[in-house]
């Protein structure tokens, strides 16, 4: 039997702790061997993810691969330093877990689509909700036509993120930095699950990746950043239904994210974070349990890549980049204050309600229409754009 695959952790602090908690059963049970921690800061401890004897604990991710030598690596590092450190890591031979967003343009996607292929390597990449067998029953039950010919496809999720987050690093809450884009925003990082579910049931509908052709998109901030906190994106395709995203930061109410498949026989909803799903004919939602985990899946690719296809290979997150590209045109979000604006809380943990914004939200997936469509006295003319095909 092959020794476990080596694998590094390049960006251990953070969101980088969740990756440490997924690999700490793995490493304990001998399915793979964690040999690397990297971080610009030193190493948080975690109790669910106790440091290994023997783990090296790195500040530079090229020292760490020259000493390593890993097979399998982890990066969860600031979108914008994704695509440099993924052309070290596969210059060392190793697969990559890529975490979300993978890269911020399409030529950036492009690049590392030819640096997989000239290293004979493969990129995962974080979106682990594509994993949900609440998702494959929901497109299962589309494929046996339970709602009939799909007219829409959209989301909703409300979140809340006080003002520590947005001081949790130099890029938060930035459009650019160093001249590089960044574009941490709540379309491209907390809520791009959200997206990324919605591409993945037009890609089910469709048989093929779903290419975007045109979005339009109304941005709002309730803060001083330089993206939105609250967005309605609406995108049209070659063929299939267009998708309709609704999406804040600033909710006065919390809403997990909901995607809502509507079709000629009905209509279902899956609440993607839970893994809950309601069918036509369902009396109430149920949990569909089972979610495969990314790097696991990576793992079982690895021994067999014909037999077992990656849940998140590079080329599938093609349509979430080219969405991402189009945004980087967009102008600044209009910023929404005053009497619109309430604030909860004291110091770090201060968050900002934007008054009503879910029933906004709301009305806008259930109508496939933009907050300027519907009459929303704050809404703005909403951005358009034509995606090269």
């Amino acid at each position: 039997m092959p020794p476990p695959p080596r694998v590094a952790v390049i960006g251990a602090n953070g969101h980088g702790r969740s990756h440490r908690r997924v690999i700490a059963p793995l490493h304990d049970a001998g399915r793979l061997r964690l040999v690397a921690l990297v971080d610009v800061r030193p190493v948080e401890d975690d109790p669910a993810a106790p440091v290994p004897p023997g783990v090296g604990v790195f500040t530079d991710h090229r020292a760490m691969l020259a000493a390593a030598r890993p097979e399998v690596v982890v990066i969860c590092t600031p979108p914008h330093t994704h695509l440099a450190i993924a052309r070290d890591a596969l210059a060392t031979g190793a697969d990559l877990l890529l975490e979300k967003p993978p890269v911020l343009s399409m030529a950036e996607h492009e690049e590392l689509t030819w640096a997989l292929a000239a290293a004979g390597r493969v990129a995962q990449v974080g979106f682990q909700a594509l994993g949900s067998a609440a998702l494959t029953a929901l497109t299962d039950a589309l494929a046996a036509g339970r709602l009939g010919t799909v007219t829409g496809i959209s989301t909703i999720a409300a979140w809340q993120r006080p003002d520590d987050y947005y001081a949790r690093s130099p890029w938060a809450g930035r459009r650019s930095l160093n001249g590089r884009p960044v574009l941490d925003g709540a379309l491209a990082n907390p809520l791009a699950h959200a997206v990324m579910q919605c591409l993945a049931i037009a890609e089910a509908l469709g048989g093929a990746t779903p290419w975007p052709v045109t979005i339009e998109v109304e941005r709002y901030r309730v803060r001083p950043i330089e993206v939105e906190d609250t967005a309605v994106l609406r995108v049209l395709f070659r063929a299939g239904p267009p998708v309709l995203a609704a999406v804040t930061l600033a909710a006065e109410e919390f809403v997990a994210g909901e995607v809502v498949v509507t079709g000629t026989a009905g209509q279902a909803v899956l609440e993607y974070p839970t893994d809950r799903l309601r069918l036509p004919g369902d009396v109430v939602t149920r949990r569909v349990p089972g979610r495969q985990g990314l790097l696991e899946n990576l793992l079982a690719h690895r021994v067999d890549p014909s037999g077992v296809p990656l849940i998140a290979p590079l080329a599938r997150t093609a349509p979430f980049t080219a969405l991402l590209d189009a945004l980087r045109a967009a102008p600044e979000p209009r910023l929404l204050d005053g009497d619109l604006v309430t604030a909860v809380g004291d110091g770090g943990q201060r968050v900002r309600h934007l008054r009503g914004v879910v029933d906004v939200l709301r009305r806008a997936a259930e109508r496939g229409a933009l907050p300027s469509e519907l009459a929303v006295p704050w809404a703005a003319a909403a951005y358009r754009a034509e995606l090269a095909g």
